[in-house]
């Protein structure tokens, strides 16, 4: 209580001179100062300051050990599928000698137009403030149009510093057409929407798949020199390998750049090493397969039977997405400079030695990179490649966790506990229930197909998948967001789309082969995110069409037979425009009420991060003296809702600040004209009234409130279908989320709120 004397004694100077000090340098108008109230269900045009983002400017030091740390994080996936590729492309073996320079040089032009072009040169370009994935090209395109379908956009969201896109100064007509056409659209939102929750998918079965393939794979290579192990024996070692690395999971990956990334180096000096090598040795012609001629000699060929090896060469970019989706961890330029000095010289020269050796060993192609390496490097070679499959295996584990965080953050994916791992690294997260399941996927899908060769036909889909899909965003944001010309954006998509689309139909044909697994992992979780979202939706327009009107809630809170005893009641929904239908229904059964309100929406906007000093949006119900706020606290998706500092505490400081602030404002009683601004400010006017009582009687009533006491009402709402609703709506509703609901965490758990002042409040919805 003495520290808070203390405050509001020395807050009113500081204070005093911040805001003069502001104007002064500012000449801010009324416009600018005042704020904007679309925290009711009215919507005004917000015309303010535009805040672009600003990229941080990084010394070489900086960004040179940047790309040394993304080594050991980016490239695990990519790095290990020299493994694993040629096996996967010639399974029933090789029929004649020079498919091997038609399938290099398939590989070489697809990491090329691929994952250097596209997503080096072109993809990470798209990133919304540092972060990359199949969310922050949505958020991008939700942040220039409006096609989200939850009715919760303010206009106090574009004062965020970060949430204004830098657009080109050009208008293009193609763009605002595009524009127009999405926001007027049901349809096109909802594709919008199914096409982001179909590549999350897929990601998360990329990361059920990855682990299997790369660490069954290089513990096979051990079946070269010790003929006593069996494919049993083989699969049982990479089972316990794999429940160890979801066990240590836990533990975060705090050091993972630092610890990883010398391995990763060691691997890629090693299959580098060794292409050059075998190259020298055995054939240096191979290098004639950079003449795309021997593509379409390998195709006149083999016909049919060219286009299903494609579900193999593919394998050859797998983990490519990662480059994009990893790049909140780092940097644009370093991992443009890791990837042209070290992962992509080291992979050409790894596919080339074996096109080399292959050439002259054709019938060791099913064990070809083990096979390729000179003796004294097997067991260094061997060991290396485990400890890099385990990497790969926990780059897109982690991935995974993040990509679920997203999601459950834009109303996509049911509530479940997320622990942030590390203070050090932003974005490295632990997700207790995925981490379980992924391994249970992880174990049974290794027990199951036993074989890479099998594992690589369902890997295929999952990762052109979401290639496919990260191109169709990027040709929205070259259109809608960079402007492009007409003139660039048809070859990307001939050439880009062209390939992918031919993979794509190869890694289909494969289906019924593995194929089915991704396909099946996908429909189950768009299944669930599907439901939780559709629900989600519902339940807040049924809030919004069902909000207590100013003039309602006055009615309530001054009503003398309601009770008003001391404390601070905090009362909790989804709803940003006005006060859930929820609250009446606890008035009307528990008539007291503490003697402050606030009413807290806790909300993600479509950016990666919300700076701390904008999280809290404050408005105050008239009288005042009713003590009466709304609030929506408002987070991006990469940011940490339970924060190290008690939530009540920041809310309560921000809560005063806001009070201090709105007070000045209506005293000064300033308006559109600017001309007096700075010579009010220079009197002793403001001093005064900053000393007035009516200030001291609002901070007063707060902290009473507060040392009285805080209850957390949470508003814990069962949702059954209304009366007429279809056998589709019934199913949905009243069995699939509410099964969900009643099988994960309670919405407490994840808030974090202390459990010995909370209340949770009872109402049911007909949606």
């Amino acid at each position: 209580m003495a520290d808070d004397v203390v405050l509001q004694e020395a807050i009113t100077d500081e204070t005093s001179k911040e805001i003069s000090q502001g104007l002064k340098e500012k000449k801010l108008s009324w416009q600018q100062l005042r704020r904007h109230d679309s925290l009711d269900i009215e919507f005004r045009s917000l015309h303010g300051p535009h805040h672009g983002h600003h990229s941080k400017d990084m010394g070489w030091s900086v960004i040179l050990r940047l790309a040394f740390q993304s080594i050991g994080v980016v490239y695990g996936d990519v790095g290990t599928s020299p493994l694993y590729v040629y096996s996967s492309t010639f399974p029933n073996g090789i029929s004649h000698n020079d498919d091997i320079l038609g399938v290099l040089s398939l590989i070489f032009y697809t990491i090329t137009l691929i994952t250097l072009i596209k997503y080096v040169l072109i993809v990470l370009k798209a990133n919304d403030n540092g972060e990359g994935g199949t969310f922050a090209l949505y958020s991008l395109l939700c942040r220039y149009a409006k096609v989200g379908f939850i009715p919760n956009q303010q206009a106090e969201d574009r004062e965020v510093s970060n949430y204004e896109l830098e657009l080109p100064d050009r208008s293009a007509r193609m763009a605002l057409w595009l524009k127009s056409k999405l926001e007027n659209s049901k349809f096109a939102k909802q594709i919008l929407l199914f096409a982001t929750m179909l590549g999350t998918s897929m990601l998360i079965g990329d990361g059920v798949l990855t682990p299997c393939i790369s660490v069954l794979s290089a513990v096979g290579g051990i079946q070269i020199e010790s003929t006593k192990v069996t494919q049993d024996m083989v699969v049982w070692i990479s089972v316990v390998i794999l429940i160890l690395l979801f066990a240590i999971q836990r533990f975060g990956t705090d050091k993972v750049g630092y610890t990883f990334a010398p391995i990763i180096c060691i691997w890629f000096a090693f299959i580098g090493g060794t292409g050059i090598y075998n190259f020298i040795k055995y054939d240096p012609a191979v290098a004639k397969a950079i003449n795309p001629k021997y593509i379409i000699n390998y195709f006149q060929r083999n016909k049919k039977d060219a286009w299903i090896s494609l579900g193999g060469v593919v394998l050859a970019i797998t983990g490519t997405e990662a480059l994009f989706a990893d790049l909140g961890h780092f940097s644009v330029q370093s991992i443009q400079i890791s990837m042209c000095c070290v992962t992509y010289p080291a992979l050409i020269l790894a596919y080339t030695g074996q096109a080399s050796f292959l050439r002259k060993h054709n019938d060791l192609v099913a064990t070809a990179f083990y096979k390729s390496i000179p003796g004294p490097l097997y067991w260094p070679t061997f060991v290396v490649a485990v400890l890099a499959s385990i990497i790969a295996s926990q780059a897109i584990i982690s991935g995974t966790f993040s990509i679920i965080q997203q999601s459950l953050t834009l109303g996509c994916f049911p509530r479940v506990k997320v622990i942030h791992t590390s203070t050090k690294y932003e974005g490295q997260v632990y997700v207790p229930e995925a981490n379980y399941l992924l391994m249970v996927a992880c174990v049974a899908v290794t027990l199951g197909f036993r074989t890479t060769t099998n594992i690589g036909n369902a890997y295929g889909i999952a990762v052109v998948f979401v290639m496919t899909l990260t191109s169709c965003f990027i040709v929205l944001v070259m259109i809608m967001i960079w402007k492009t010309h007409i003139l660039l954006i048809v070859p990307y998509i001939l050439i880009i789309g062209s390939v992918e689309l031919l993979y794509l139909s190869s890694v289909l044909y494969k289906f019924d082969q593995g194929g089915y697994l991704p396909v099946t992992f996908a429909a189950v979780l768009m299944t669930v995110m599907y439901t939780w979202n559709n629900v989600f939706r519902r339940k807040y327009d049924y809030e919004l069409k069902h909000i207590i009107s100013p003039e309602k809630l006055k009615e309530i809170v001054a009503n003398p037979s309601l009770c008003r005893i001391p404390g601070l009641a905090l009362f909790y929904s989804d709803l940003v425009q006005g006060i859930p239908p929820i609250f009446k229904h606890y008035v009307e059964n528990v008539p007291a009420l503490q003697s402050a309100l606030v009413f807290i929406s806790v909300k993600s906007l479509p950016i990666s991060k919300v700076p701390v000093k904008e999280r809290f949006l404050f408005r105050q119900v008239e009288p005042k003296e009713l003590n009466v706020f709304r609030c929506v606290v408002r987070y991006g998706y990469m940011d940490e809702q339970n924060e190290q500092e008690p939530f009540e505490k920041v809310l309560i400081e921000n809560l005063k600040a806001f009070i201090k602030e709105n007070l000045w404002m209506s005293k000064k009683g300033l308006n559109n004209n600017v001309e007096n601004i700075e010579d009010t400010l220079d009197g002793k006017y403001l001093q005064e009234d900053m000393h007035s009582v009516s200030f001291e009687r609002e901070i007063e009533s707060v902290d009473k409130a507060w040392h009285a006491g805080i209850v957390h009402f949470i508003g814990e709402t069962e949702v059954v279908a209304g009366k007429g609703a279809g056998i589709g709506k019934r199913i949905v509703i009243d069995y699939a989320y509410t099964f969900l609901k009643r099988n994960l965490r309670e919405s407490d758990e994840v808030l974090d709120i202390p459990h010995k002042r909370m209340l949770k409040v009872g109402m049911t919805y007909e949606l």
